[in-house]
């Protein structure tokens, strides 16, 4: 179940001390930027004046990310790194980024500054009426090749799993850290959104939306756009599809079932 909002001008209705909120970047050979990114983060989150973590995920980074962030965590205990020995991909990153998170709501950026985090506090008020907020961007800043693959993606997903998305993929998303007690997560690669939101709906959390802007790359490279990349992730989803069917219709069954007990069906 999803629908657009606009998010409104106020942070919260509540006092803001009331907020318990996780920040995490995963992060790729983003050594130009994760300074950079994490510094603008803290500007946000301290003046919310929540109760908040930062946790930067180093996904085997070969520059010097990894060493940059510790030398920012060592400055304030607040900030965490976990570290991927290797690269095990976009997936495995928001995974451990995700079972880490231990405030009451989770949100995660990349690494890269191509969003602002400053346009995250007027989510907040959303999560009242909603489980997760997927955003979607407002004039993507990428070439025209990624543009077209990812309208193409967010269709065949929405089209698949009947959701109502306008940008699948859009790393800028807001969640109800509980979610991730109750979802499987197996996606080490490109398909991990769809995966989690596929999962989310099914389970019944409510979605949202709302627009954000993306902002061009001025440091570093964009990973993620190579053919094996997108072959092994349009793989990966019909394999999704398929069991995330089978799981339905297996639970289906067990509730047909008749309680030995009393003779009614469960």
């Amino acid at each position: 179940m999803s629908e657009d909002q606009s998010p409104p001008n106020s942070v919260l209705e509540n006092p803001r001390s009331e907020l318990s909120l996780t920040v995490f970047f995963p992060c790729y050979n983003e050594q130009e930027n994760v300074a950079r990114t994490v510094s603008a983060a803290l500007a946000v989150l301290e003046n919310l004046n929540a109760d908040f973590e930062l946790i930067i995920v180093d996904d085997g980074s070969s520059d010097e990310t990894g060493p940059i962030a510790d030398q920012i965590a060592a400055k304030n205990p607040r900030i965490k790194v976990i570290h991927h020995e290797t690269n095990l991909g976009y997936g495995a990153a928001l995974q451990s980024g995700f079972r880490a998170a231990a405030k009451t709501l989770v949100f995660y950026t990349d690494g890269d500054g191509q969003f602002d985090i400053a346009e995250m506090p007027p989510l907040l008020p959303l999560m009242e009426h909603a489980d997760i907020v997927s955003c979607y961007r407002l004039n993507r800043r990428d070439n025209l090749i990624r543009k077209i693959n990812g309208w193409c993606w967010t269709k065949l997903v929405c089209i698949l799993f009947r959701l109502k998305l306008r940008d699948i993929d859009c790393a800028f998303k807001l969640y109800k850290t509980r979610i991730f007690d109750n979802i499987e997560m197996v996606s080490a690669g490109a398909l991990i959104d769809a995966e989690i939101l596929a999962r989310a709906a099914r389970k019944g959390y409510t979605i949202t939306q709302a627009g954000v802007h993306h902002y061009p790359r001025t440091a570093g490279k964009q990973s993620g756009a190579g053919i094996r990349v997108i072959l092994r992730a349009f793989r990966e989803l019909l394999i999704l599809r398929k069991n995330i069917v089978n799981e339905n219709a297996h639970l289906s069954e067990n509730r047909k079932k008749p309680d030995n007990n009393t003779g009614y069906e469960k």
